[in-house]
């Protein structure tokens, strides 16, 4: 056994309260070196004699390491607690925080501790998100229903998008076209700032408590978040609290007074005046754009402006989420705060943090509910559009991740696979639509909330920004309406069965070399069994041993044939079986 894989510390991922009752325990060891784990626990005040043992099953496993878990109800919230590793010649180490060794501890202390289970401290991100499924709507583009408000220099809907030019979407073409969110059954909206600003997608905000004059009013806003309410759709706004725009009254007033400024300090200015010298902004900037000034939020000012402008937009208008841009340099202080003030003034508030790499340091109760699962875009994209990951590869890194994270928060992440930052999801897959289907579908059959950029489900493509920002597509006639059939069903499956949102997750079949991948969904009433062809040629799957039932197609390609007990799967194809008792 190799020692020096092994690894356990308390809290952050590796121990944590699930729910009121429960303490995950989670321990890592070399891939394969283990073929048992067991874990001795107990109260620290009882005798030790009194120390139960429970075997650990193997939850996850990657490359280097397998990740063995177990769930844990300490009678009195306190627990200590080691670890057996038995290996396959049934020689067994002992893991404690004092180190490994082959003697058994014989006393409490130098075992690990999960010092108390307090209530106060759980991780609860909002119940409501695992069970939703998110659309992005980039609101310059997805409808114009109100040409009055149109900018003075707006082109005629659908032509090329340019990172100056308009189209008039508003928020009164979003509320025309709720029908179509609801018949396609997301339950969810993200929405990309809303608020006063100069550009077309309003990230240098102007006016945070003004919605944009070509978007609407407050009132309309409103009447929007009312609406979706009433269609059981819950609404998220992005909130861009790192930076400000170039048209923001405070800083417009430190450009023109200088240190003189009251507001000098919401801002890092270098020196004054704020100018560019050789192209650098002479103040802090978001990716050293001049027109986007770093907000100083640790200006306890600033921090005051900030957080009532996140109350403010709960409590006059509704929303039930925030969005965080740029979220990884905003200090941690402040996001602190944030929590406090948006948790009181409504506690099943989303928090969603922009990240592109591991959080954990986000994600302990304290800051965000979740972040947007980048990694999980990634892996996904290079198993199936890209092609650099074979079976194994993938499902390697979907593990690791999984294993990154407590699992309440494995089960509020944001999971997208395409947005206004990034190419379209079909122009990605090489516009073969297969390859999106096999994208989807593992996003819809996977913990965490899924996020659906508008368009993707009627086949729009794009290059990167700005060409992911096209306008809307609502001729029927020019929309993909079999794919938007594939999207609204596979949204219908998820949604029905809660096995397929939070369940556990298994990988059946995933081998080096291979384009198959086989995983089981499952939870304590349901068990679905999901086959991923990515080859170019028809392929057999293994199906798990049955007790006590059958297998039946929940939702597959055409072309994919269960027939007594065996499963054919066409290139780039897919079925979702349900397990039927009998």
């Amino acid at each position: 056994m190799l020692k020096e894989a092994v690894y356990h510390r308390p809290k952050l991922n590796w121990s944590f309260a699930y729910d009121e009752k429960t303490v995950v325990l989670r321990l890592r060891a070399k891939r394969g070196d283990a073929a048992s784990v067991e874990t001795m626990y107990g109260d620290k005040f009882q005798p030790f004699e009194a120390m139960r043992s429970a075997p650990m099953r193997l939850a996850y496993a990657d490359e280097l390491f397998d990740y063995w878990e177990i769930d844990v109800l300490p009678e009195y919230r306190r627990l200590a607690y080691a670890f057996a590793l038995t290996d396959a010649d049934g020689e067994t180490w002992w893991f404690s925080e004092k180190g490994i060794s082959p003697a058994a501890p014989d006393e409490h202390f130098g075992l690990f501790e999960f010092p108390f289970l307090h209530a106060s401290e759980l991780f609860r991100p909002p119940a409501w998100v695992k069970d939703a499924v998110f659309y992005q709507i980039f609101p310059e583009r997805f409808a114009n229903g109100d040409p009055s408000n149109d900018p003075d220099d707006v082109l005629p809907w659908g032509g090329k998008p340019e990172w100056y030019n308009y189209f008039g979407g508003d928020l009164q073409g979003v509320l025309d076209h709720l029908d179509h969110l609801s018949e396609l059954g997301v339950n969810a909206i993200y929405f990309t700032p809303l608020f006063q600003a100069r550009t077309n997608h309003k990230y240098d905000t102007e006016d945070y408590l003004r919605v944009d004059r070509h978007f609407g009013d407050n009132a309309l806003l409103k009447r929007l978040v009312d609406a979706c309410h009433d269609r059981g759709i819950r609404v998220m706004l992005d909130a861009v609290f790192n930076h400000a725009g170039g048209t923001f009254g405070p800083f417009l007033d430190v450009k023109e007074k200088g240190a003189a400024s009251k507001y000098a300090d919401w801002f890092h200015v270098r020196q004054f005046p704020l100018e560019r010298i050789d192209g650098m902004p002479t103040y802090d900037a978001f990716a050293f754009e001049p027109h986007m000034p770093k907000l100083n939020t640790a200006n306890p000012e600033v921090q005051d402006y900030l957080l009532g402008v996140a109350r403010y937009w709960i409590e006059e208008v509704g929303i039930d989420g925030w969005r965080l841009d740029v979220a990884n340099e905003v200090d941690h202080a402040f996001w602190r705060k944030f929590r406090d003030v948006v948790k009181r003034a409504k506690p099943d508030c989303y928090i969603l943090g922009e990240m592109f790499h591991d959080a954990m340091m986000w994600l302990q109760g304290d800051q965000f509910d979740a972040t947007m699962n980048y990694p999980f875009t990634g892996t996904v994209l290079d198993f199936v559009a890209r092609e650099k990951l074979d079976a194994r590869g993938f499902a390697d890194a979907i593990q690791r991740q999984l294993a990154s994270y407590p699992r309440q928060v494995n089960e509020a992440m944001f999971n997208l696979l395409d947005s206004h930052d990034t190419p379209r999801l079909l122009t990605i897959c090489g516009e073969d639509a297969r390859k999106l289907k096999l994208a989807v579908l593992f996003q819809l059959t996977f913990l965490g909330a899924p996020c659906i950029y508008y368009g993707d489900e009627v086949g729009m493509v794009g290059e990167g920004d700005p060409d992911c920002r096209r306008c809307m597509v609502w001729d029927p006639a020019a929309q993909d309406r079999e794919l938007f059939a594939f999207y609204r069903n596979a949204i219908r499956l998820r949604r029905a069965h809660a096995a397929l949102r939070a369940g556990s997750i298994r990988f059946l079949l995933a081998e080096p070399g291979d384009g198959r991948v086989l995983y089981e969904r499952a939870d304590a009433d349901e068990r679905f069994v999901v086959a991923l062809n990515r080859g170019e040629a028809e392929a057999a799957f293994p199906l798990p041993e049955l007790e006590g039932g059958r297998f039946a197609t929940a939702f597959a390609a055409s072309g994919a044939a269960l027939v007594a007990g065996r499963l054919t799967v066409p290139a780039y194809g897919y079925a979702v079986l349900r397990f039927v008792a009998e």
